[in-house]
Formats: structure tokens, sequence, C-alpha cells
């Protein structure tokens, strides 16, 4: 893996940095998916992959205020 430096807009970054803690994604992941299926041969690969984060994207997350709140949820799930 290397280390690479890219410019964005500030509120392009703040945006996507939002989308990807709400959705539970590392950015620097999405980036390189993003990257592969920009370079892919075939087709398929990139709708496959717009497939899939639209998917993602509609999935039922549960958000959490805090990490004690995170905690509460889930100890009383497990108890």
């Amino acid at each position: 893996m290397v280390l690479k430096t890219f410019n964005l807009d500030e509120e392009t970054y703040r945006k996507f940095s939002e989308f990807c803690k709400e959705n539970g994604f590392s950015m620097s992941k999405q980036v390189n998916f993003f990257i592969q299926s920009q370079m892919a041969d075939k087709k398929e690969v990139r709708e496959e992959y717009l497939k899939k984060l639209d998917r993602i994207s509609k999935g039922k997350f549960i958000k959490f205020s805090s990490m004690e709140e995170f905690d509460r949820h889930f100890k009383s799930k497990n108890a």
C-alpha cells in the first residue's frame, strides 16, 4: 500500500467524510474502490460497484449521539 496525497475542496471533503462516518465506510477504501471501478476494462464492474453503493446507502443504520448511547444499546441487547 502506498500513501498518496490528493487535493480536494474543503466542502467536498467534509461531505464525503460525513457520508463515510454515517455509513461506517473507510474513506481511503471508498476512494480506492472508486478508482478501481473507473480503471476497470469491463463496464459491468463499474455498474456492480454503483449498485452495491446504492444498496449500502439505502440500508438500515442506527445513529448514536455518543459512545455511551452505543454501549447502552448493545448491552441491553446482550443482557
